[in-house]
């Protein structure tokens, strides 16, 4: 029996290009190591400014995706994470890990996927929208007019980007527009949101996972050093202490996989995700927002719940990969 050929695409146009990258090393290694007997291995490189590499050398679109049964996601951000690479997978009938292109677009879209938890009573903060395009041309007066109408402290946020990218918490009208103008260099819209003081949690799940339909991975409870778990905490070491499983209660342990499966639902996702939280101590849990390509990096925390609860990477890596194929 010839084996399957997987192809691990990584890079491409985003913010999160070096992110990406370690990714899909981590995924290239799974594969190369420890399921070297199940799968060839393709190495799909998609460079900053979208062109398609495969073992080292420039290809069309089109001949590297002849030369793979199925197309191992390993990408973050812009072009991986908001429905597009999806798209054009969907387009020529090759089969990839993840979710499909509407249901990536729309968790990428913090409003989109905000209005979709709201509909199935997941609890969000509340939010003010407004377009880059305003912001640039009269920043001054409307960072003015937020802070004057929105309570402060206040989470600015890029309405699509990930990795907590571009995202702010400010408590002054100076530090509003200084926000709000870095907001716009990573996304055509912007969010204010109400600042909930918790502490942040994650939970992945996985489709068909050792016999379930939808299982909960352990929640992480996650301590970073900095004001918020941004993008350096996420990925230095150091920057951040996770603890998996989490040392919340049982009942808020349960809460949390309930609501992690919840969302995963609410958007008609596939395969895996993971689900970010804060929990404040009064007013309970509040969903953030949904990954839908989670990371494989060292500092990943779908590894670490892997780990809490007796697998890893290539276990997952082999299971996705399955799944992508039925």
């Amino acid at each position: 029996m010839s084996k399957i050929t997987v192809g691990v695409l990584r890079g491409g146009p985003s913010n999160e290009y070096e992110v990406s990258l370690a990714t899909g090393t981590n995924i290239l290694k799974a594969l190369r190591e420890k399921l070297r007997d199940l799968y060839h291995v393709r190495d799909i490189l998609i460079s900053k400014d979208g062109v398609w590499h495969m073992d080292g050398a420039p290809k069309k679109i089109e001949e590297v995706l002849a030369n793979i049964d199925v197309a191992f996601l390993a990408l973050h951000g812009t072009y991986g994470e908001d429905g597009k690479i999806q798209k054009i997978l969907e387009s020529f009938g090759k089969p990839f890990t993840g979710s499909g292109s509407l249901a990536s677009a729309v968790a990428f879209n913090k409003v989109l996927s905000k209005k979709a938890f709201a509909k199935n009573s997941i609890k969000v903060a509340l939010d003010k929208v407004i377009e880059s395009k305003l912001i640039k041309k009269e920043s001054k007066k409307i960072a003015g007019e937020i802070f004057r109408t929105f309570s402060m402290p206040a989470v600015v946020k890029p309405v699509c980007s990930g990795s907590s990218v571009g995202v702010s918490i400010v408590k002054t009208a100076t530090e509003l527009e200084k926000a709000l103008l870095e907001a716009t260099k990573h996304s055509d819209e912007v969010m204010v949101e109400e600042y909930i003081k918790g502490v942040e949690a994650t939970v992945g799940v996985i489709e068909g996972f050792r016999g379930e339909e939808l299982y909960a991975l352990p929640a992480v409870e996650i301590r970073p050093m900095t004001e918020f778990f941004d993008y350096t905490a996420k990925y230095t070491d150091g920057k951040s202490n996770d603890i998996v499983p989490a040392t919340f209660p049982d009942k808020i342990k349960d809460e949390l996989a309930k609501l992690a499966c919840n969302v995963h639902k609410s958007l008609g996702l596939r395969q895996y995700s993971r689900s970010d939280f804060i929990i404040h101590p009064k007013r309970g849990i509040f969903t953030l927002e949904v990954n839908t390509l989670p990371g494989f990096t060292d500092q990943s925390l779908i590894p670490r719940e892997l780990r809490a609860v007796g697998s890893d990477s290539h276990e997952l890596v082999d299971h996705l990969i399955k799944l992508a194929l039925s």
